[in-house]
């Protein structure tokens, strides 16, 4: 059995580089590339770069429970379906609202009702749908709520597991973010082993300060021989800010996570 691949967010790291130069110092390291919103970027450029990607934003615009933003994430996931084809991308993460500013909900929702956890389940069907159809994987990431993303419906761990379940396809899975379910919800190694079977992906960064393994409170060697233990082989990509030299950080990274390659 292999063990996991690691990937680095090209939006966090290397950041006085553009973004090509960002891209190739993550790919000589033989890591996977990830991206965020693929609408702000020249498309053609990034086909051409030679990176293997790993993730991208799924959605522009929209929600999962009202109608006009149900239209809108439908309709810009099916685009995004179109670039992931020309970049081969695999995944495309998806969130419980869309997110605006420095990661701001953009309709904040402060209760979540039972019909409006029914249509997102409903949304989230046809999300997948559209991935069978494309061959792709729509992951729904998990956000914390007291640090970065205030007013997101369906933030928690335990919310996209809940809608991951209801949906029951293959075309939908987790974007297990432990960065975000340490703020959150914390046991994160109880929490791997209760999801695995529902991950499509696995984002790390330490706590306090969203930056690489080793700078703040999380154990992640012991994360890394856990994900061993369990038998996770898939993708486990750093979201995370460098707290120094990016070189430096991407190390760190690649050392924490070493018991599980």
């Amino acid at each position: 059995m292999t063990g996991v691949r690691l990937a680095a967010c090209a939006e966090m790291v290397y950041l006085d580089l553009p973004l090509l130069d960002r891209i190739k110092r993550i790919t000589d390291r033989g890591l996977l590339v990830e991206i965020w919103d693929w609408s702000s970027k020249d498309v053609d450029e990034l086909a051409s770069s030679g990176a293997e990607f790993s993730s991208m934003t799924g959605y522009l615009r929209g929600n999962l429970t009202e109608p006009d933003g149900i239209d809108e994430l439908l309709s810009t996931a099916a685009q995004s379906l179109e670039v992931a084809e020309r970049l081969n991308c695999p995944r495309l993460n998806l969130h419980g609202t869309g997110l605006g500013d420095r990661g701001l909900a953009v309709r904040p929702v402060q209760v979540v009702t039972p019909t409006m956890w029914l249509t997102a389940a409903e949304t989230l069907r046809k999300i997948a749908e559209l991935g069978a159809t494309a061959g792709r994987m729509f992951v729904l990431e998990n956000l914390n709520l007291a640090v970065d993303h205030p007013g997101t419906p369906f933030a928690t761990a335990a919310d996209t597991l809940a809608l991951v379940k209801a949906v029951d396809h293959p075309n939908l899975r987790l974007n297990l973010d432990l960065y975000h379910a340490q703020i959150g919800e914390g046991n994160l190694i109880e929490l791997l082993t209760k999801t695995l079977p529902y991950i499509g992906e696995i984002q790390v960064a330490d706590v306090p300060g969203r930056c690489e393994p080793g700078t703040g409170e999380i154990n992640y060697p012991a994360i890394a021989s856990a994900l061993k233990a369990i038998g996770y082989t898939g993708v486990v990509g750093l979201e995370a800010w460098a707290s120094g030299d990016p070189d430096a950080a991407l190390d760190a990274f690649e050392a924490a996570f070493a018991p599980a390659r």
